[in-house]
């Protein structure tokens, strides 16, 4: 069952490990994503981010699907991470579980622009962010899980 579908550049951190995990009572964390899957650095650094209580898996967007689809991960209370509006875009649109989308930390970087803390976007994030809500997948921004929920739709 997933629990939360969270955008967050940074992946694997105390944030997540430390609030967002115990909070949503996640027991298997999702990492989705084709260049951290084959990064074996990576992959090591974000094992060791990882809390004791949850188990890690890092999985191309494909392999991901596969998985998220398959009725024996249903046990599982799933936390997925992703670093991109594109990559949230892409699961959603294969897996029908995944009715809301938690837009937790995307860095400013040239080409985006802010609209809320912790949260810069590009002129191409906000058309996937339309497509997404045109969908009806929630679209929520939160740090942390005590945090109101802002509905992104207000800030774009």
């Amino acid at each position: 069952m997933i629990k939360l579908t969270r955008i967050d550049d940074r992946l694997v951190h105390g944030q997540v490990a430390m609030t967002w995990t115990p909070s949503i009572g996640a027991d298997c964390l999702i990492v989705a994503n084709d260049k951290v899957a084959k990064d074996d650095f990576m992959k090591m650094t974000l094992g060791l981010a990882k809390p004791a209580s949850a188990k890690l898996l890092i999985k191309s967007l494909a392999d991901t699907v596969t998985f998220l689809n398959d009725p024996r991960s249903q046990p599982l209370k799933i936390l997925i991470l992703v670093n991109s509006v594109q990559d949230a875009a892409a699961l959603a649109a294969q897996v029908s579980e995944i009715q809301s989308v938690n837009f937790g930390g995307i860095r400013t970087k040239e080409g985006t622009r802010s609209i809320a803390k912790a949260i810069a976007v590009t002129e191409d994030d906000i058309v996937t962010i339309k497509e997404l809500l045109a969908k009806n997948i929630e679209l929520e921004v939160r740090q942390v899980p005590t945090d109101k929920k802002i509905m992104i739709d207000t800030l774009i």
